[in-house]
């Protein structure tokens, strides 16, 4: 197979699959190193994304999919019959905010952030997928370690965190300088 068949044969496995699919599984479908069936997934994602479609190809980690553009969403939801999910809570986006920035984290370091429990919240978010366990630390309890999903990803629409925005600065004085209450009464 030369590389434009190869390239055809990574669109119609993207399309068949429906879902991600990783890049070694690509190299292992075309007989080729991963390092081939990275540039010829990239040169395929650059070429079909160069041009006006209704889906586009998106990489996620080492992963490829086809996804649709987000200004048709009202006409799939319309076709699929699709309701629009619940919107995360404010609680299980302060979660999902800690865990993003640092993951990979155990409960109680999410608790200590927030100074709350977040069981039911960490719960709720690996029910839909958000986040995930990754392992577990290598100290007493053994505590299991937090991060997010490739549908983390796909739902925020970015190919990685490191596309996360980045934390604001904290504006005024540092935290252990603040002024008390009655500081700011004088």
């Amino acid at each position: 197979m030369n590389d434009k068949q190869m390239m055809c044969a990574i669109e119609a496995i993207l399309f068949a699959a429906g879902e991600s699919v990783e890049l070694n599984r690509l190299a292992q479908a075309l007989d080729v190193t991963a390092a081939k069936a990275e540039k010829l997934a990239e040169e395929l994602m650059n070429s079909f994304n160069a041009q006006e479609h209704g889906i586009k190809i998106k990489r996620y980690r080492d992963s490829y999919q086809f996804v649709t553009e987000k200004e048709y969403a009202d006409q799939i939801r319309i076709v699929m019959d699709l309701n629009r999910n619940k919107p995360l809570s404010q609680a299980a986006m302060e979660v999902l905010s800690v865990i993003a920035y640092n993951q990979p984290v155990t409960k109680a370091f999410v608790e200590q952030i927030r100074g709350v429990d977040c069981s039911g919240v960490i719960g709720s978010l690996t029910v839909k997928g958000l986040i995930e366990e990754q392992g577990r630390l290598e100290l007493p309890g053994r505590p299991l370690l937090y991060g997010t999903t490739e549908n983390f990803l796909r739902c925020f629409n970015i190919s990685s965190v490191d596309e996360l925005p980045p934390i604001p600065s904290q504006e005024g004085k540092p935290a252990d300088t603040a002024e008390t209450p009655s500081e700011a009464q004088e």
